[in-house]
């Protein structure tokens, strides 16, 4: 199949696809006659595999290595283990950052009345104090 039909049956775009070429997550490995690329079922798989992963926030690095990791089937899984407890750890630090944002956020709404007008602002005048 050509590179449209590979994006329509997986929900990627085509400069995705390209893109995970240029990466080398992804390789197609015949051309037609007329130059274009063609992709077999297996690429099908495996870019759902890939879009997988990326709905998990994992980084293209981290994909590339359980596509090699995936290439080894009688491997133990301890490398994938780790690598996905230090994903937890990091989305959990990422989860905290944006706690603490939103508290401040919420702090600054708190500091201006709905009926006030703009020069009266605690929001406006919050923000132009400068921060040390």
């Amino acid at each position: 199949m050509k590179i449209g039909e590979l994006a329509k049956l997986t929900g990627c775009s085509v400069q995705s696809i390209r893109h995970y070429e240029k990466e080398k997550l992804l390789a197609s490995l015949r051309r037609s006659d007329g130059n274009f690329r063609l992709y077999d079922s297996a690429k099908v798989d495996q870019l759902k595999f890939i879009k997988h992963c990326r709905s998990l926030d994992l980084s293209l690095a981290e994909i590339r290595q359980l596509i090699e990791l995936n290439q080894q089937p009688g491997m133990g899984c301890e490398d994938v283990n780790r690598m996905i407890d230090s994903h937890i750890e990091q989305v959990a630090l990422r989860i905290n950052e944006l706690q603490d944002l939103q508290d401040k956020l919420m702090a600054l709404r708190n500091s201006c009345a709905s009926q006030s007008t703009v020069k009266e602002c605690g929001i406006l005048q919050t923000l132009s104090v400068t921060q040390k």
